[in-house]
Parts: structure tokens; sequence; C-alpha cells
């Protein structure tokens, strides 16, 4: 029996129902495409390890020359660590295998011979006669879950995060969250173990299916530009456009790089707003935005973008790059700049020369704040 739409009211809920249900699906569908992908890449590189015919000739070359070569066809999320941890993927999780559509397993490295269910028995994995189906796995959690999963090296671990992470429908992060907060081992220690669970569950951060297609992996995967998808909120994308406008009217020397320019610093994802070189001062700015009061989190997020550039992206031409940290909620607005590592005189009179005033930057982003919100 279809819903009732005979009044305006139930129409609206109707249209909004069959939008976040056809949401969620397509969310799901694509996430568990890009699992797939991965668990078949580490496959193809462990059918090859066993059986190339010239893999001797890359000994321990091949996962950068691998990644070098899928990097210039365009292969998203293929450089030589990913590689590593998809070739570990298909390890921890052959069973996999048998969740496959016909089409894929046309495209498997390798034949399958027919099993019977006890011989399927046999070759799960620990983890996978201890946790949850592995069908389960893959529909209810995205590969960025899975992902924190395959890097835990005890079975037992691994399976119960499994267990809870779904049982709870948590989120990347909330995973991450549990698993640094030793959910696994203060649960083997309490003795109401039951409360433990209920306090964990209770304050977790759960998944919002709508908001799948954000994960880092998936945009990627999708050919989508971190910009499309990664703003924090329609405020803050808006003020934005208009900052990046403002910095290169300045004529300062400010030169645009990128919006929301993704780094990877060990096996976490940032985004820096807005990224410029400036000519004049030999340097990196970047700048964040946060529609919100100051936090001292913010200053630590802002300073941990400007060590990863120092380390990574600067040159021996280049001064130590600045970051610019904007924070506003409402008409309460606090600018810092982080200068961490300027401690050349004459460097730190010529950016305070070139680049804009607190006071420039604290009536531009009030002004457009009250434009924005009307």
């Amino acid at each position: 029996m279809g819903s009732d739409v005979t009044n305006f009211s139930h129409l609206v809920s109707a249209i909004k129902s069959v939008h976040e249900n056809l949401a969620a699906q397509a969310g799901r569908a694509v996430n568990i495409s890009l699992t797939l992908r991965n668990w078949l890449i580490g496959a193809y590189i462990a059918e090859y390890e066993l059986h190339g015919a010239d893999c001797a000739a890359y000994g321990d070359r091949l996962f950068t020359e691998l990644a070098e070569h899928l990097g210039k066809l365009g292969v998203s999320n293929c450089n030589r660590r990913q590689l590593y941890r998809y070739l570990r993927f298909y390890r921890v999780y052959p069973e996999i295998v048998g969740t496959l559509s016909p089409q894929l397993r046309e495209v498997l490295p390798y034949a399958l011979p027919p099993r019977s269910s006890a011989e399927d028995e046999k070759v799960r994995t620990p983890s996978a006669q201890l946790g949850v189906p592995v069908e389960k796995l893959i529909h209810n959690l995205s590969y960025s879950h899975i992902e924190l999963l395959v890097d835990l090296n005890d079975d037992v671990k691994r399976a119960f995060y499994e267990i809870e992470c779904i049982r709870g429908n948590w989120s990347v992060r909330e995973l991450k969250r549990q698993i640094a907060s030793l959910y696994y081992e203060r649960s083997g220690l309490s003795k109401d173990k039951k409360k433990l669970a209920e306090l964990a569950h209770s304050a977790a951060m759960q998944n919002e299916p709508k908001l799948a297609v954000r994960d880092p992996y998936v945009f990627e995967f999708l050919g989508l530009k971190p910009s499309e998808v990664m703003s924090e909120s329609s405020l803050e994308d808006q003020l934005l456009d208009k900052l990046q406008e403002f910095l290169l009217e300045l004529g300062h020397g400010f030169c645009f790089e990128a919006r929301q320019k993704r780094i990877l610093i060990g096996d976490t994802y940032g985004f820096v707003d807005l990224v410029f070189y400036h000519r004049i001062l030999k340097c990196h700015v970047l700048v964040e935005l946060k529609v919100d009061a100051f936090s001292h989190e913010y200053i630590g997020q802002l300073n941990t973008y400007l060590s990863w550039y120092r380390r990574n992206v600067m040159t021996d031409a280049d001064n130590p790059p600045v970051g610019i940290l904007l924070c506003t909620q409402k008409d309460q607005t606090l600018v810092e700049y982080a200068l961490a590592g300027m401690d050349n005189n004459l460097f730190v009179s010529r950016y305070q020369l070139e680049l804009p005033t607190r006071e420039e930057m604290q009536r531009f982003l009030e002004e457009k704040v009250r434009e924005i919100e009307g």
C-alpha cells in the first residue's frame, strides 16, 4: 500500500521519506562498491606476489612501482601505503570472496573451486568466526570503518569492535575514539560489562547514512572534489567564497592554490580551508575558518597543518608557512595568527606589512556574517 498523499503535509512527508531512504541506499551501494574494489585490489596484489612471472624483478619495489603507474593512470587512493593496506585487508578478510556477485567473481585473479558449506567454514578467519557475518560487515560499515578494524592485530579485539560498531551504528570518528579509549580492554576488566556498554553507546556519535559520501575515500572514488562535499555548513561555505575573494583583492601578493586542501598526516586526513602562496613573503598562507567560538583545539589543528606543510611542502627557498585562524559566532570574532617558526625579525616585520591586519580581518568577517544572515 502506497503512502497517504491526500493532503499537503502528507505529500511533504512522503517525499522526504523517499528522499532519505533512497539517499541512504545510494550511500550504502557506493560504500559497498568501494570496499569490494579495495578488497579486489588486494587480491590481485596477493596473486601477483604468489604467481607473477616477473615479480622477482620488482622485489621490494613492487608497491612503489605499482603506485607510480596507477597514479599516472588516475586510479585514486593507490599510493604505496594504501596498496599495502589493501593487501592486508584481503588477507584479514578472505571470506569476502563469498559475497562477490557472479560478475565480480569473473574478474577474480584466480579460479574459485567449488566448496561445500563445511569447507567454507574452515577457511573463515578467527575474527569472522567470532564477529559478525561478513555480508553484514560490508553492508553496514564503510571502508573507512573497515580500515580501522584491519589495523587491529588481535582477532578477538577486531571481532569485538565489529559487533559494537554495528550495534551502536558508530561513525568512523566514534570507532576511532572508542579504540583509542581502550574500550575493549576496559570491557575485559570491567565487573559490570553491560553497564559499561550502555555508557559507551549512550555517548557515542552515530553514523548518518545521508553523509556517507563525505568519506574522503568515497568522494575520490566517485571523482568528486573535496570542496563539493567537505564544507562544514552553508554559512561557512559562503564565507569561504567571500574570504577567498577578499584576500585575492588585497593585491598584496596572494596567489590562490587550493580550497579544502586534503593532506594525509599519519593515518588521518585533514582539510585546510584555503591555501595561498604569498609571492612577496615567499611562504604558504593557510587559512582556517570556524563558524564557532574560539577553541584551543583549533589552534592545535592549524599548527598541525603548518608543521605538515613545513616538513612536506616548504622548499629551501621558502619561509615557514603562516597560519590564519578565523573564529566567529554571530558578533564574536577572534583572529589569531600562528607565527610558529618565524623567528626572523625582518620576515616578521614584512609579514605584518604584507598581510591584512587583525582589524581588517575582524571587520570583514563581521560584515559578511551580517550580510549572509540577513
